[in-house]
């Protein structure tokens, strides 16, 4: 617990030198662009580390989990159950967003002040539309060693249920080798230990790296939206921690101080996948079976991005309102189903809900061009929005394996024991 602690406030302290070096650096420096590009490095290098850990940690936990599950029925109603949650997740996060950018309509202040790029102009984004065809071709990957290159969680996912189903099969005679596999899970969870340790780090050279590069400017000309978005996030979380205390009872607010510090972690790195490994420990902290939350967190960093599903909406009509067009309810209602799709298998991608939002602008003539409003402050809206996903992913997790009845309530003593994918 103390180390817990300890970590957390390294993790604000660096967050608040990041601010004032950042500042400094962009009032006082010759070249802030240039230091920004150095310390950006810094992040860079934790994310990949971060990148390093997830394709053995998802594979490994999750084969172990499903094996020792041993059951293929049990294996496919926790994913009903999980799919399940997570739609209605999303089409809460996405209605909340349409709802507040009606409500709030803060792209007509931007249309007032008229200061809109042409609508010619390239956002410098790849476009890249989702069809129903190449999301379920993307899901299967045609080789594993392929997929965890590339650290594609959902592919990664596909083959472990298969390799964690065809193992629990086989029987005794696959003892050996889920030994090995649960060997190298405990592994990775202690590689994530030695990891964390350059969190602090990393979150100082982000938050100092955007500052520096952009100013602290950049807040006040968008303030507004900003603002806006974020009471938008707070009321994303209170109903998402509402209905998890109508399934999960009060616990659930125990449940959020155990995901304080990765939800900490994915503010400041602006990263939901930096805060995955942290995540999965605050949820066995909590009294989720690690079988479980082994199996249902990978699948919700896929189909359960509830932040950035509700930035998608509010962030496509504020464009819309900037350039006065009008968007009917029922075109609303048709682009929130659209990104209901598109949304999915964001997770890894950079600038993933840029890229939604771009495809999303094309099949609705609404001008791409409007992304350039977004592109300077997207890293302050990407930390709010990948803060939510953990709380969200959570969450979800946590109600799953309440409606399993694999869901306890540890004693202090078991919560500072290491964590253990066989549980």
């Amino acid at each position: 617990m103390k180390n817990r602690n300890r970590l957390t406030t390294y993790i604000l302290v660096g967050l608040v030198l990041g601010i004032a070096v950042g500042y400094a650096a962009h009032n006082y420096l010759e070249n802030p662009a240039g230091f920004a590009d150095t310390l950006s490095l810094v992040t860079t290098l934790f994310l990949r580390l971060i990148k390093m850990i997830i394709a053995p940690l998802v594979f490994s936990t999750l084969v172990v989990g499903i094996a020792k599950m041993g059951d293929a029925s049990e294996v496919g109603r926790i994913g009903v159950k999980a799919l399940g949650w997570f739609v209605i997740a999303s089409i809460l996060s996405l209605t909340l967003g349409l709802i507040l950018v009606n409500l709030f309509r803060p792209g007509d202040a931007m249309a007032a002040a008229g200061h809109l790029p042409a609508v010619t102009e390239s956002s410098g984004i790849a476009v890249t539309g989702l069809t129903l065809k190449e999301f379920i071709t993307h899901l299967v990957p045609a080789s594993i060693v392929d997929g965890m290159a590339k650290n594609e969680i959902l592919q990664i996912v596909i083959f472990s249920i298969f390799f964690g189903t065809g193992a629990a099969a086989v029987g005794a005679r696959a003892t050996p080798l889920i030994d090995a596999i649960d060997g190298a899970a405990h592994v990775m969870l202690k590689v994530t230990g030695y990891v964390m340790n350059f969190a602090p780090i990393a979150v100082f050279a982000a938050v100092a790296s955007v500052i520096a590069k952009s100013g602290v400017g950049v807040l006040s000309t968008y303030g507004v939206f900003m603002g806006e978005f974020y009471l938008g996030i707070a009321l994303l979380w209170i109903l998402l921690i509402g209905i998890g205390v109508l399934f999960v009872g009060p616990r659930i607010l125990q449940l959020v101080r155990e995901l304080r510090e990765p939800t900490i972690l994915a503010f400041t790195c602006a990263s939901s996948e930096a805060a995955f490994p942290k995540t999965l420990e605050g949820l066995e902290r909590f009294g989720v079976k690690n079988r479980l939350a082994a199996f249902v967190l990978p699948i919700g960093y896929s189909f359960n991005l509830d932040g950035s599903m509700m930035y998608c909406t509010f962030a496509t009509i504020f464009i819309a309102q900037a350039y006065g067009i009008e968007v009917p309810l029922s075109t609303q209602i048709t682009m929130m189903l659209v990104l209901m799709l598109t949304s999915k298998g964001m997770a890894g991608v950079p600038r993933a809900s840029l890229v939604v939002i771009a495809a999303t602008l094309n099949q609705f003539q609404i001008p791409e061009a409007g992304l350039l409003l977004l592109l300077g402050i997207d890293h302050f809206l990407d930390m709010a929005r990948s803060a939510t996903n953990v709380i969200g992913n959570g969450i979800a997790t946590a109600v799953v394996a309440k409606w399993e009845g694999e869901l306890t309530n540890p004693t202090a003593a078991d919560k500072d024991i290491a964590t253990s994918p066989l549980r």
